[in-house]
């Protein structure tokens, strides 16, 4: 698999209601993104599936849309692909969920999980946060660039890097050999111009 440069999540702590959601959406595919997140950590499994089932029904074929957390929810949208964290069920039990084609991305935080994931049978790993991070409320340490230097010589599974990624930053994190970078606030202001300067400086 061939992950883009750019990872785009679609927090709904952030975009707080469905109109934002979906235009943010088009305005990132607009800009020629290939892969999107949603990304919703209210629980509310109700709201989760509207979301999703909207997502898809505008979003027929491109992008590939990626359920965070959720094997059952993928399922039901019928998304592409499930990211799970370290507090989420299991990779192989999501991977018995969500069978063999669809992607499974597994966020790590240090060498440690990056190695443990490495084994699994997840498509891509994330490692981070790279930089400070106001997306999550209690974030893992910071990693920085020697972080992802590391993690990129423990695998040879795609590297997605996140937390606190610019487009300031973006083409450092790379050169440090992640394949991708997910980026959540740097993409909600303008995101159709944002994420076209994300592909500038990402070439």
């Amino acid at each position: 698999m061939k992950l883009p440069r750019l990872y785009p999540i679609l927090d709904t702590s952030l975009l707080t209601n469905p109109d934002a959601l979906y235009t943010a959406a088009q305005e990132l595919v607009n800009a020629g993104c290939t892969l999107l997140q949603y990304r919703n950590k209210s629980g509310n499994a109700r709201v989760m599936l509207e979301h999703a089932l909207e997502l898809k029904k505008r979003f027929r074929g491109s992008p590939r849309l990626i359920m965070n957390d959720r094997a059952d929810l993928c399922l039901a949208a019928a998304f592409d692909g499930v990211h799970v964290g370290q507090d989420d069920l299991s990779p192989e039990s999501v991977r018995a969920i969500i069978g063999p084609d669809r992607w499974l991305g597994v966020s790590t935080h240090n060498p440690e999980q990056l190695s443990e994931a490495d084994l699994t049978s997840a498509d891509y790993l994330a490692i981070g946060p790279v930089f400070a991070t106001s997306s999550k409320q209690n974030p893992d340490p910071v990693l920085g660039l020697e972080g992802v230097r590391r993690a990129r010589s423990l695998t040879r599974k795609p590297l997605v890097a996140i937390g606190g990624i610019t487009r300031t930053n973006a083409a450092s994190v790379v050169e440090a050999g992640a394949d991708s970078v997910a980026v959540i606030s740097d993409l909600l202001r303008d995101p159709r111009k944002s994420a076209e300067e994300f592909f500038r400086i990402l070439r």
